[in-house]
């Protein structure tokens, strides 16, 4: 496995290091604050290397929030809390759909027709990265 070979030894490396540089600085000072938070970081990063699905960073999730910080200042023009949450749930479902590969229209249109009538114990059949592999 190519990650196991070549990432796994740099994430040993780093974090050697990083505990390393932790015994010379002190722990309440902010470096010593941000090699803590590397190293806890490091800690939730070593699936990456088991799971080839896994990407090393959260590139396409920031991509997929460009647009909503874009919108951000029309969420002030709401009308209310309500209606900015109700925003907000919509913007995450279509852009969940897209970074699925799913025309959000379609997918909506379709699921709204059907969601009152299906088994809520099946709901998931109807999140998006499910109906791509429906269609």
């Amino acid at each position: 496995m190519i990650r196991q070979e070549y990432a796994a030894p740099l994430l040993d490396d780093l974090e050697q290091w990083l505990q390393s540089q932790m015994m010379q600085v002190s722990r309440k000072s902010a470096l010593g604050g941000a090699i803590r938070y590397g190293l806890i970081r490091l800690k939730r990063l070593r699936p990456y290397l088991d799971d080839g699905r896994l990407s090393i960073d959260n590139n396409a999730a920031e991509r997929g929030m460009r647009s909503i910080a874009l919108r951000r200042k029309n969420f002030l023009f709401m009308g209310s809390d309500r209606g900015g949450k109700s925003a907000a749930i919509a913007y995450t479902l279509i852009e969940t759909a897209k970074l699925n590969g799913i025309d959000p229209q379609a997918w909506l249109t379709d699921v709204l027709s059907r969601i009152a009538d299906h088994k809520i114990n099946r709901i998931d059949e109807l999140l998006p990265w499910r109906y791509a592999q429906q269609s």
